[in-house]
């Protein structure tokens, strides 16, 4: 298989766990509350990963050895579903995920450019400004 087609394949698969993850998460949020929308998914996603660590092992005992700051990754969980459960009601969806998805790209981009957290850096061309002005526009085409 093409190594380029599997990445994309895993991404798609991600992409659409985040469609998911969104309104379900949105309902959490307006029957509870953001706080225990946010618990209840944790929860949950520990729950999942606990599993396949019993079965394959894990190297969790080594967690002293991952940067304090890569730490506070989950209490970003805490800003996502807050923001979805607020936009799902009020632009749907569609509008929600794009809109959170403008925001992952200005972060990744600037990540990219000057190769912040481990990333590889890429940096801010022309080509790359023209395909954020796309995004920006299909996101106020899409919640306008």
């Amino acid at each position: 298989m093409n190594p380029l087609f599997f990445i994309i394949l895993i991404g798609l698969a991600g992409g659409m766990a985040i469609g998911l993850q969104g309104p379900l998460s949105s309902l959490i949020t307006q029957k509870l509350g953001s706080l225990e929308s946010v618990f209840i998914i944790h929860i949950g996603g520990a729950l999942a990963a606990l599993i396949p660590m019993l079965f394959f092992g894990s190297k969790l005992g080594q967690w002293k050895s991952v940067p304090w700051y890569a730490l506070i990754a989950g209490a970003f969980g805490l800003i996502v579903i807050t923001a979805m459960g607020y936009m799902i009601p009020r632009i749907g969806a569609a509008g929600a995920l794009i809109t959170l998805l403008a925001g992952q790209l200005l972060v990744a981009s600037l990540l990219d450019h000057y190769g912040l957290l481990g990333v590889t850096p890429r940096a801010i061309d022309l080509q790359r400004v023209i395909g954020f002005g796309v995004v920006m526009v299909g996101v106020w085409l899409t919640v306008r």
